[in-house]
């Protein structure tokens, strides 16, 4: 008999039944900003340079949102849409 830990397996894992994308998100999170005041390009800088989520508000589900897109990837979307538009 075969050892079944001999073999890699594969696991795949779906986030909440669908795939997150970053543009929807960055959108949702900004408008939830702007709706509650704030100014809604200086709190998520702020939540890129220091990962500290209390930049962004709980309001609309937006904390919760920005955060199940890890920072660098939003980083890397981010200026791959800016240096897209050059």
């Amino acid at each position: 008999m075969k050892n079944s830990f001999e073999h890699t397996m594969k696991f795949n894992v779906k986030a909440d039944e669908e795939i997150i994308q970053v543009n929807d998100v960055m959108k949702q999170v900004y408008e939830s900003l702007k709706e509650k005041g704030y100014n809604p390009i200086n709190q998520i800088v702020g939540y890129l340079l220091s990962g500290d989520p209390a930049y962004i508000t709980s309001f609309n589900n937006a904390r919760s949102l920005i955060r199940k897109i890890e920072r660098d990837e939003l980083l890397e979307e981010l200026v791959k849409s800016y240096l897209e538009g050059l």
